[in-house]
């Protein structure tokens, strides 16, 4: 796939923490309990009554915005933990719903008592019915399907109602297993192959819920109090806490992905700087897994259904080896085939994830410019290095002082730098300051205030600028925290144009605390703080808006803290005392019109939205036909219109299709039309003002 698609990514769902189980960095290890097939019916111990009498007294004392744990809080805490168990209600009825009524407000009841028994009696009500729904399934590949019938296949039925009977289930479930086999059909596996997967699989669906422990049942019940009151507050289970911190310190080998589990699929939360899954540019979030391979040619395991251990242990490996991942693309329409994507393990780079410049070149009129591009895709510092006294140690802060030395020093220097924060999740609070203090003179960087509303000021103290020229900064969707507060602080003080996208939205500081001394009852990471620009507002929930919209960011409403349940709302405080930048400008009009003309007339621009519009209503649709021929010609046309954009796309950029796609090498430093645009708006900028 050209570069235009998976380059840089600018559609990259980025989400929280996730309900069911915890993701794991892969490489690291899984996050779920390692534990042996047990028939044992899970209940609680006195180590989880002792854990939530801590958690009670941690959220009600110290969250930064602590929610009464009352009877409107149960029902928000019933809701969530069953789309826990169940969030496509595939297994539950009506009738199991209503029979566990009474306790939709008693739940705020058992938090206060630490009397955790009504949970575990409703998970393990809700075992019973996946083992009934497994051994349904099993007997329904007996029969044999007619794929000429015009019916569908409803596959995200999270907003659908709870099945009002066993035979509404039981027709929900035909045609579910009906779908799975049309899915190997078009993936031209045979038959008895086709029905040996499947077996396989509904096997292992049960039994990732019967081995489930009942250290997971109860990390999933008081994650459904915690992202009821925020959806950055979760707890960790003891083994889930040892991984959390082996996940932090991208330490072990494997492939750098962040993984999680979604009712029964593994899916990628995130893509790690630096890592091969990273590089390859093939992988983003939200692409779920459904087979792995090893080595080249090895076979392709399903791994749908399988516990979260399991598919880490087949993925993690020794650096240099190959893995290779049978994958559904978060982009690709229902119902599209699944992608071989071929990785070979390492470990997570390190220079990868630092700071790293180029040049792009724009010539207007004959006239050449040079811009300096700054590509950060984190906020990072050897904390370690930097406390035992070493001179050289790595930080984001120091590099980027060397990249603009070394950028105006070269090839006579450049007309306007750009810092490049798409996809930067944040990182180092100290290094969000100190960064900002190379492009202003001294001041405040971002004001945080913690639960007691105290405010406090992070301040740059040094006086010298390391550059003053032209600056744009380049923020996307996917741009949050430290991004959030550097590109806010550039744009408050006048110092430079924000471009893109409406940023992420997260504004709030978090701590992990130990439930004890030793480990046993695992550890609660929780919301402590608010982050607030130097003009007084939050970056909280509305993220920054940038001062030149650009048109990829469709949809930005509904993504980042603007779209998770809980999310804590935008506030404000009062303004810090800030000296703006000389002829600071916070008028761009004029260039807004410019780029819009710019963009409507540019084929390149016209693909990219095209592109990302076919993704907008691939994520839409709820339903699948389950007409073998139909879903064929859906197939086939996807295909023909992928490979005609493509073309298009390579001709927008002058560039032969004699190789057919097969090496874009020739096209790199001009593939992203995003950063070229930046560089045209930055140029507009120096012209006018």
């Amino acid at each position: 796939m050209p570069q235009l698609f998976r380059s840089k990514p600018i559609w990259r769902p980025f989400s929280g923490l996730l309900i069911f189980t915890i993701s794991a960095l892969l490489g690291c290890a899984a996050t779920a309990d390692t534990k042996t097939v047990s028939t044992d019916l899970p209940a609680a111990t006195v180590e989880h009554q002792q854990a939530t009498q801590i958690i009670l007294q941690l959220m009600q004392q110290y969250h930064y915005s602590p929610v009464s744990v009352d009877d409107e809080l149960s029902e928000q805490i019933f809701t969530r933990f069953l789309d826990t168990l169940d969030p496509q209600k595939n297994f539950l009825l009506k009738s199991d719903i209503d029979s566990f009524g009474e306790l939709r407000q008693e739940l705020d009841d058992v938090i206060r008592t630490s009397q955790l028994k009504p949970v575990f009696e409703i998970f393990n009500h809700f075992r019973s019915r996946v083992q009934e729904r497994a051994a349904f399934a099993q007997e329904l590949l007996t029969q044999d399907f007619d794929y000429t019938i015009d019916e569908t296949y409803t596959f995200d039925r999270e907003a659908s109602d709870w099945a009002e009977s066993e035979q509404a289930l039981d027709e929900l479930w035909r045609k579910r297993v009906k779908n799975d086999v049309l899915n190997l059909r078009l993936a031209e596996q045979s038959e008895d192959d086709s029905i040996e997967t499947l077996e396989e699989r509904y096997d292992r669906m049960e039994r990732r819920v019967v081995q489930l422990s009942s250290n997971d049942v109860f990390q999933m019940f008081i994650n459904a109090y915690t992202l009821s009151v925020e959806p950055h507050t979760s707890y960790f289970s003891p083994r889930s806490s040892e991984n959390f911190q082996i996940n932090m310190s991208l330490s072990l080998e494997g492939i750098g992905a962040a993984l999680t589990t979604e009712g029964e699929f593994t899916v990628i939360r995130n893509v790690i700087a630096g890592g091969p899954a990273a590089l390859s540019e093939k992988l983003s979030s939200d692409d779920r897994i459904v087979g792995v391979g090893q080595g080249k040619n090895n076979e392709i395991v399903d791994v749908v259904s399988w516990p979260l251990n399991d598919v880490v242990d087949l993925i993690r490996g020794p650096k240099g080896s190959t893995v290779r991942l049978k994958v559904l693309l978060a982009s690709a329409a229902a119902g599209a085939p699944p992608e071989i994507i071929t990785l070979v393990r390492d470990k997570i780079k390190l220079e990868e994830q630092a700071a790293k410049k180029s040049v792009v070149e724009i010539t207007r009129a004959g006239n050449t410019q040079r811009f300096g591009v700054i590509d950060l895709p984190t906020f990072y510092l050897d904390s370690a290095a930097r406390r035992q006294g070493q001179a050289d140690y790595r930080s984001t802060t120091r590099d980027v002082r060397r990249l603009l030395k070394e950028l105006e020093s070269e090839d006579g220097g450049v007309d306007g730098v750009i810092i490049d924060l798409r996809g930067n999740g944040g990182g180092s609070l100290i290094e969000a300051t100190q960064l900002t203090g190379l492009f202003i003179k001294s001041g405040p960087v971002v004001q945080i205030r913690n639960a007691d509303g105290e405010v406090d000021a992070q301040t740059d103290d040094d006086s010298t600028i390391a550059y003053d020229g032209p600056l744009a900064v380049l923020v996307n969707r996917n741009s949050a925290s430290a991004s959030e507060i550097f590109a806010a602080a550039i744009q408050d003080y006048g110092r430079g144009i924000v471009l893109g996208e409406p940023t992420f939205g997260k504004g709030t500081v978090q701590t992990v605390a130990p439930l004890d001394r030793d480990g046993k009852l695992g550890q609660l990471k929780i919301t402590m703080a608010q982050f607030f620009r130097v003009n007084g507002d939050g970056t909280q929930f509305r993220g920054v808006t940038p001062d030149v919209i650009f048109p990829t960011a469709m949809d930005s409403e509904a993504h980042g803290e603007r779209g998770l349940d809980n999310a804590l709302p935008w506030d404000e405080v009062t303004e810090a005392r800030y000296k703006k930048w000389p002829n600071a400008n916070s008028d761009y009009t004029q260039v807004r019109t410019l780029h819009e003309q710019r963009y409507r007339a540019d084929d390149s621009f016209t693909l990219l939205i095209d592109e990302l519009e076919s993704q907008r209503i691939a994520r839409e649709r709820t339903e699948i036909s389950l007409v073998e021929k139909v879903r064929q010609e859906e197939n086939d046309t996807r295909n023909e219109d992928r490979a005609e954009r493509e073309e298009l796309y390579r001709k927008a950029f002058g560039f032969s299709a004699s190789n057919g796609g097969e090496d874009d090498s020739d096209e790199d430093g001009v593939s992203d039309i995003i950063l070229l645009e930046a560089a045209n708006v930055l140029s507009d900028v120096i012209e006018i003002y």
